[in-house]
């Protein structure tokens, strides 16, 4: 578990900050931080004045990495790619999170190095990651100004026989009463634009792989631009799938079969193919993984039920 909870012994009184710094090699603000966030204890109670003076025996509640030794994909003295599962988080949801990419992020590079993106939970592929804050800075910078490009690859249901491209604004849902669905076209929400060009189709499985490209940078898009034009994404367990599907699969009810069958494939059936972005010199990366392959996944045509938008 990657928050660990351990006991130290302060061998002599001093300021708590001053030994979160010396005991851990962080900076001031950082052990401040810390201690503001109530993961020092004592007498198992969180202590949150970083300057009170300490003595004798308390617990630090930490991150201590627990890696799975997933090495990246491409690194150097800045920035790594690792090549993310489907299934794994990119950062811990709770304290008590088992395992996720910062696991395997920060045994590679320290305390400093940290994630420039979020991929869903469910989506495999390439994730760009720095090792200090300095490139921290600029990568983030760098997508929010949109020059870091992104392509992913995506099997959906049907045919689909030629490039198309989706422009349709996407607004947040603040009501999962009638859908799961966490955000939904309207002309309301914030712009949104995504490329897709047709790879390979699959006649006995009926289901297409796709090239997506996203534009723009909004939650879950690729997702539910492909669910608008009537081709959405095999195993997707939001998005194309029922009401009641979507409700078992968050509770975390949903059978392996019955995902399969509701949804179309075992797994959400989208993964980050690429990345493009300048730090210094020109960086293309392309995953190694041959997702065409991993049709495997998906639900052969006459056992799908799920419903179709």
């Amino acid at each position: 578990m990657p928050f660990v909870k351990e006991k130290f012994v302060v061998p002599k009184e001093m300021p708590a900050f001053s030994y979160i710094m010396r005991t851990f090699n962080l900076t001031q603000a950082k052990a401040q931080s810390l201690i503001n966030r109530g993961r020092l204890l004592i007498n198992g109670e969180s202590m949150f004045r970083p300057g009170t003076k300490i003595i004798g025996e308390i617990e630090i509640v930490y991150f201590k990495p627990s890696a799975k030794n997933h090495r990246p994909l491409f690194q150097n003295n800045d920035l790594m790619i690792f090549e993310k599962p489907s299934g794994v988080l990119v950062h811990p949801k709770t304290m008590s999170t088992p395992y996720s990419m910062l696991d395997e992020i920060r045994h590679t590079a320290g305390d400093d190095a940290n994630a420039i993106h979020r991929i869903d939970k469910e989506t495999s592929g390439l994730l760009l990651a720095s090792k200090h804050k300095a490139s921290e800075t600029y990568l983030k910078n760098a997508f929010e100004a949109k020059t870091i490009q992104k392509s992913y690859l995506a099997w959906v249901d049907g045919k689909v026989a030629e490039p198309f491209s989706v422009s349709k604004a996407i607004k947040v849902n603040n009501n999962y009463s009638q859908t799961k669905h966490k955000v939904f076209i309207d002309d309301t929400g914030r712009y949104a634009h995504t490329e897709f060009e047709p790879i390979y189709y699959d006649e006995k499985l009926d289901a297409s792989l796709l090239a997506c490209y996203p534009i723009t940078g909004r939650t879950h898009q690729i997702r539910v631009h492909l669910f608008h034009v009537k081709h959405p994404i095999l195993g997707d367990p939001i998005y194309g799938t029922s009401f009641e599907a979507s409700n078992d699969y968050l509770d975390e009810i949903l059978s392996p079969q019955d995902r399969l069958i509701q949804t179309g494939a075992s797994r959400l059936m989208l993964h980050a193919q690429s990345l493009h972005f300048n730090y210094g010199s020109t960086f293309y990366l392309e995953s190694k993984t041959d997702f065409k392959q991993m049709k495997n996944f998906i639900c052969e045509k006459e056992k799908r039920r799920f419903n179709r938008p």
